[in-house]
């Protein structure tokens, strides 16, 4: 920034003997250091000297729109891996973030903030260093004016100054405002599009189009109306500040015309000032613009700062932990949970033992608190009081990643990445590390094997987006083969079973039943023929526990365990 000022300096500074050579080539010839100089290349006259000052100036010229140039590309280059970095790190602290957090966000505005604010903070970043460089450049050009002539520059310089001040004290809280309207309603539209694509079958099924246009209306006009009027701001003063160089420049040049000599003598202190005022009222408006974006994308940026603020738990630098050796038991102590200190609980004197190698199943109504537990059992939630002990050690600090590296979880709502089948089973595993063996077993065990076989593309398949090339019942089994492609020691089936017809269902769960006998399995399900065969079945209601025994054991002593059977059949 400082050369390239430098730059623009000296080739303001070449406009004067230039000038010169050209008005009066007589009086700048008569100078003694320019004669000494045409002495010891051969030039007698004062014409010999245009040819070679043309040339001069031409590539002083030259030389300085190259150095902008340079400086536009180190300028771009450092504001786009500074944008690269700032993603990357906001992505990064946004996973690793604790469960609790990604269920009380909304997603929209994660990714709005991940994907659209940190573009806004990279334009800011570009704004920024624009600012900064306007104002060196303005002040050398400001040192270079008053040399030529003080009067002529602080006249020049306080006028435009004024101007620029006045402007911008008058736009400050509009921009501002605007930045609110902007970060909030950015938010609103990506939202309405994720809901109205999400949901598409049921948006087309409902004929529900106009009602998601209107929301996408809502949102959309203010947020162009704000980033219209924040641009109108930043580019409309350039107009009226020219008309007034240009005004400024023909006042001084006819004050000037009466000075000793007329106005000949004063053509290349104008020139000076017309091509510094040529040079500096771009960089005014440079940098005045710079002002109005940052100003104009401030709310943004205070959400990209919240982003890359959040607090990182732990070392996450560290290599990844070997999963934890489970030997006995996993044990509910007195657990109690909720959500925030305001909200009801979720769980009440949870008191429960997990022998290593049995099968679990949790039963119980809709907020029963089922999920919350094996939530809790997972280590994504922490318990608000009590303790979970996996063998007899509580499952805190390092102790969670090395915990959770032993389980598999199936969910209800299986998630499948726009990728081949493979991909899918090995989810989250660089594609050259995918071992092939292991997901075709798996593939077997989650009697999905023969549905991918009879495929052209085989494992090489891609499912679509969400898999919306498979069956729902497909979508479930490649869920359960990612499971058991994990080699974990506890798998956690959460309804896992729910979108199966109940053939593929017994067969799933016949397969799991053969699973070695090493493996903890815990499993909640609504239909009780799933959980027939479980060793231990946990009957839970308003987070406490109910009821805990062996399918038979509670069908003669559980009287809601009876009428959900029989509501299941």
């Amino acid at each position: 920034m400082i050369f390239s000022a430098i730059a623009e300096v000296i080739s303001l500074g070449a406009v004067l003997p230039f000038l010169g050579i050209l008005v009066a080539p007589e009086k700048l010839f008569n100078q003694p250091i320019v004669a000494e100089y045409a002495k010891s290349f051969g030039w007698s006259s004062s014409d010999q000297l245009v040819l070679p000052l043309t040339v001069g100036f031409i590539g002083v010229i030259t030389i300085s729109g190259a150095i902008r140039m340079g400086l536009l590309w180190v300028n771009t280059r450092l504001v786009h891996a500074s944008g690269a970095d700032l993603s990357i790190e906001a992505y990064r602290r946004t996973l690793y973030q604790p469960y609790q957090v990604h269920v009380a966000r909304n997603s929209s505005d994660v990714i709005n903030g991940i994907l659209g604010k940190i573009g806004v903070a990279v334009n800011v970043l570009t704004q920024v260093l624009t600012l900064v460089s306007s104002i060196i450049l303005i002040g050398f050009i400001t040192a270079a004016l008053v040399i030529i002539d003080t009067t002529v520059a602080l006249i020049a310089i306080s006028s435009f100054s004024v101007c620029y001040g006045a402007i911008t004290l008058t736009f400050r809280h509009s921009l501002f405002s605007n930045s609110k309207t902007i970060a909030e309603r950015g938010t609103q539209v990506l939202k309405a599009l994720q809901e109205g694509l999400g949901g598409i079958r049921d948006v087309l099924l409902n004929g529900t189009q106009p009602t998601y246009c209107r929301i996408y209306r809502d949102s959309d006009i203010p947020l162009r109306r704000a980033q219209a009027v924040n641009l109108f701001i930043s580019s409309s003063p350039r107009f009226a500040l020219e008309a007034l160089g240009m005004a400024l420049i023909a006042g001084l040049a006819y004050g000037l015309s009466f000075q000793e000599g007329g106005l000949l003598a004063a053509i290349p202190v104008l020139g000076a000032l017309a091509l510094g005022a040529q040079r500096m009222l771009p960089a005014l408006q440079l940098g005045y613009s710079a002002w109005t974006t940052i100003l104009g994308h401030r709310a943004s940026l205070v959400d990209v700062i919240d982003l890359l603020d959040q607090p990182m738990l732990g070392d996450f630098s560290e290599p990844v932990l070997e999963p934890l050796k489970f030997a006995k038991a996993i044990e509910f102590v007195n657990v109690h949970f909720r959500y925030s200190d305001e909200s009801p609980w979720v769980l009440e004197g949870v008191n429960l033992s997990i022998p290593k190698g049995a099968r679990i199943a949790f039963i119980g109504s809709t907020g029963s608190g089922k999920s919350t537990a094996i939530d809790l059992l997972m280590g994504l939630l922490s318990p608000s009081n009590g303790t979970l002990l996996v063998d007899g050690e509580p499952i805190e600090g390092n102790r969670v990643k090395a915990w959770q590296r032993t389980i598999a979880h199936v969910p209800q709502s299986i998630y499948l990445a726009d990728s081949t089948i493979a991909e899918n089973i090995a989810f989250g595993i660089a594609q050259d590390q995918i071992d092939m063996g292991r997901v075709k077993q798996a593939a077997h065990q989650a009697h999905i094997a023969d549905f991918i076989d009879k495929s052209a593309e085989g494992y090489d398949a891609f499912v679509g987006e969400r898999g919306i090339r498979l069956s729902g019942g497909q979508r479930q089994r490649i869920g359960i083969a990612r499971a058991f492609y994990k080699q974990a020691s506890v798998l956690v089936f959460d309804e896992a079973t729910s979108a199966l017809d109940n053939a593929t269902e017994e067969s799933v769960m016949e397969a799991i039943d053969e699973l070695s006998s090493d493996l903890t399995i815990i499993i909640i399900a609504h239909r009780m023929s799933t959980v027939r065969n479980c060793d231990t079945i946990v009957e839970l209601d308003n987070g406490k526990t109910v009821a805990i025994g062996s399918y038979q054991q509670l069908v003669e002593t559980s009287s809601s365990f009876k009428q959900a059977l029989q509501s299941s059949s």
